[in-house]
């Protein structure tokens, strides 16, 4: 059994970022799921928004062009199923390949660090000296003990689920396909489809595809999914014929206290402490944050008050998004819509 000083379970963008930020003073095994050797890939739409763009330019990171995938995007065509109105908004997205970006992430870890990819964490054991992880690789089953624990692994967080057992935070099933086209256009729609999801849905192109998503509630979320998307083939949209499914539980917290940052030197970052945006379930930027945050202050906890202010003005932007008859009010009045010229349909 080999002994660490920290174990990060899960290396999406918040446990890539601390692993790469934290101390190097540290003995560090990260694990991860996605690798060579595994088809783990998350479901995402793959478009960086200005708070995720705002935070990679003060972090000082660069995009390369080879994490970049065609269109790239500048508006959002919102639709609105129950009041049958359709509006374009100026927006600039960075539409990339999530896999890719994730892969590039990790590439910015150090080679002090030991790397565990195609990894699945089994169990957790709290014990007094720290915790004990069990996980499983393409070689065999192995087991780690570490004084400080990292849970970076996501909506469905193991690392949450042994150290709060009983904490419940609003969760929907994201469920996203693939379908081949002939050729990209710059289009990306947000739908809102109440009779579907008091969430939101999107569709949009990447090079010679378009993905249709959507996030559900959890019960009956696949026949939510089909409904939804019949209605969108009768809107004109190509899905009939998708070469891939794929889908995530995603978390949308309702108020401050649904955020749990750890304790007893288990540490929550990301979204498996449920910094995810509840209007629009940008996640990106706030696992870049708290993971800056808490590598900053390891192995203190930081207080995260600006992580909390941004999300507390996105609690409560989302009635205004989500409220029916205020989003019809916004969408209806045309307030800070733009008009283009050519069909926005796919």
């Amino acid at each position: 059994m080999n002994s660490f000083d920290i174990i990060v379970v899960g290396l999406g963008p918040a446990g890539a970022t601390f692993a790469r930020s934290v101390s190097d003073k540290y003995r560090i095994l990260a694990i991860d799921a996605k690798g060579e050797q595994s088809p783990f890939q998350k479901p995402c739409g793959g478009l960086l928004a200005p708070d995720a763009q705002k935070t990679i330019a003060e972090m000082g990171f660069h995009i390369n062009k080879d994490l970049l995938v065609d269109p790239q995007i500048f508006s959002v065509h919102t639709i609105d199923f129950q009041s049958k109105l359709e509006r374009d908004y100026q927006r600039a997205y960075f539409n990339l390949d999530r896999h890719a970006f994730d892969m590039w992430c990790i590439a910015q870890i150090p080679d002090t660090v030991k790397l565990e990819s195609s990894a699945k964490v089994t169990a957790i054991l709290k014990t007094d000296q720290g915790y004990t992880v069990d996980y499983t690789t393409p070689d065999g089953r192995y087991q780690a003990t570490t004084r400080y624990l990292i849970g970076a692994d996501g909506a469905n967080s193991l690392v949450r689920k042994a150290i709060y057992p009983k904490h419940r935070i609003r969760t929907y099933l994201s469920i996203q396909e693939w379908y081949q086209v002939s050729d990209s256009r710059p289009f990306y729609a947000s739908i809102f489809d109440p009779e579907a999801t008091d969430c939101y849905s999107w569709a949009l192109y990447k090079n010679d595809y378009l993905l249709f998503g959507g996030a559900y509630p959890q019960t009956g979320a696949r026949q939510r999914f089909e409904n939804q998307k019949q209605k969108l083939i009768d809107h004109g949209y190509p899905l009939q014929h998708p070469i891939k499914r794929q889908a995530c539980l995603v978390l949308r917290p309702e108020k401050l206290s649904d955020i749990v940052t750890g304790k007893d030197n288990a540490y929550l970052i990301g979204e498996a402490a449920g910094w995810v945006s509840p209007s629009s379930l940008e996640g990106i930027s706030y696992a870049l944050i708290s993971a800056r945050e808490l590598a900053r202050t390891f192995p203190d906890r930081p207080h995260y008050r600006k992580l909390k202010l941004k999300l507390l003005s996105k609690i409560i932007k989302s009635p205004f998004l989500y409220q029916p008859t205020i989003r019809r009010i916004i969408m209806g009045s045309g307030l800070q819509s733009i008009k283009i010229s050519k069909s926005r349909q796919p």
